[in-house]
């Protein structure tokens, strides 16, 4: 018998049928979902986690949205049904902004994406994969899905709707679809509309796990191990990641140094490559590239403006006390963007910006900061 190579990735990074559940819980959403592209979604079910309990008057809901590559696994450490720790631990649990002692805390994952919910990996009517079957679903598709999941919580209002990034997004079509479901906005590194420079940063990475042999057309889910469509959604990855940070903070960090005893100039990388490799090789392990297509074709959906008439209009259907923060040196969504949200939300305050190096990723890594600002606005 041959020896089965453990250390090639997997086809597929998705949750499977079968896999430990972990913290997960599910719903299933009573009939098909009329998607905004036009036909339906059949059998769609949201996998969710959720932290403290609902109190009498169900007024203690918070619902934290997710960004391209996470998960319902928002807080907790890695184990059996969970790849990785939470990843944004720093914000629930005794004594944190969001205490499950007085928050109801939900985190769903979104439909289309990986982690439990119906999405590429999962299985179609037909029992195969949905694959390159599976259709574009939208910001607002997704809000419609977890309207369901606010439903059978018996969730009439949010406290507070939270998102960051892809999350973000999601957050303000909650409070432009379901204005009197969201009492307070939290809204992190986002736009009002996917711009056309975002777009481009999108398109090479989309265009790399197409590119791969191994994409086979977007139906791979069934391939052997090391004969998925890791490559390119290593390189998808690795331009991304790019993004996701500051120039300043990467050339403080690595420089032009070389990695370890490597040498550059004879096959070897620079300390910086082996930081994008590395995040790369994470990734493949834990993510579908499928999902990974669909929902970056969702950002690239994303305009709050759409069919209502222009971004003014789109926002100002916005009723919820809401808090808008960008990062100083976010690079993919800067500042300016969050801008326009604040001045054109009829109840937000002023733009806050979280002063750090860590570029579009400093909305997670710079939690002690998010969290006095997302107490500030729970307290309001």
């Amino acid at each position: 018998m041959t020896a089965v190579d453990t250390d090639l990735p997997p086809a597929s990074g998705a949750w499977r049928e079968g896999d430990d559940p972990g913290r997960r819980q599910w719903v299933r959403l009573p009939e098909p979902l009329q998607l905004e592209a036009g036909g339906t979604l059949p059998d769609v079910r949201l996998a969710y986690e959720t932290w403290g309990a609902l109190n009498a008057d169900a007024s203690n809901a918070v619902l934290v949205l997710h960004a391209l590559t996470g998960d319902s696994h928002v807080a907790g450490p890695p184990g059996p049904g969970h790849a990785t720790a939470g990843w944004w631990d720093a914000l629930i649990g005794p004594g944190r902004a969001l205490d499950p002692a007085r928050w109801f805390v939900v985190a769903p994952n979104i439909v289309g994406g990986c982690q439990g919910s119906t999405g590429p990996a999962s299985p179609a009517p037909d029992g195969r994969p949905w694959g390159s079957r599976f259709p574009l679903v939208t910001a607002r598709d997704s809000v419609v899905a977890e309207r369901v999941l606010a439903d059978a919580l018996g969730v009439q209002s949010w406290a507070c709707v939270i998102g960051g990034s892809m999350g973000g997004m999601r957050a303000l079509e909650w409070a432009a679809m379901e204005p009197d479901r969201v009492t307070r906005l939290c809204l992190l590194a986002s736009p009002a509309a996917t711009s056309a420079d975002q777009i481009g940063w999108a398109t090479p990475q989309i265009a790399a796990i197409r590119a791969d042999p191994g994409w086979r057309g977007g139906d791979y889910h069934d391939a052997p191990p090391g004969q998925g469509p890791h490559g390119g959604l290593g390189v998808a990855r690795r331009i991304a990641h790019l993004s996701y940070r500051s120039a300043g903070e990467l050339g403080e960090r690595f420089g032009r140094r070389p990695q370890d005893d490597e040498d550059p100039w004879h096959g070897g990388r620079y300390a910086v490559e082996s930081y994008l490799d590395h995040h790369a090789n994470k990734l493949v392990r834990r993510f579908d590239a499928a999902s990974y297509v669909r929902l970056t074709e969702l950002m690239n959906a994303h305009d709050v403006g759409r069919d209502r008439g222009g971004v003014a209009a789109g926002l100002a259907r916005v009723t919820a006390r809401t808090l808008v923060a960008g990062v100083t040196s976010d690079r993919l969504y800067p500042p300016a963007q969050q801008a326009e949200l604040a001045a054109g939300i009829p109840n937000a305050g002023p733009l806050r910006l979280v002063d750090s190096p860590y570029g579009h990723d400093g909305f997670l890594i710079e939690a002690a900061e998010v969290g006095a600002l997302l107490t500030e606005l729970l307290e309001s």
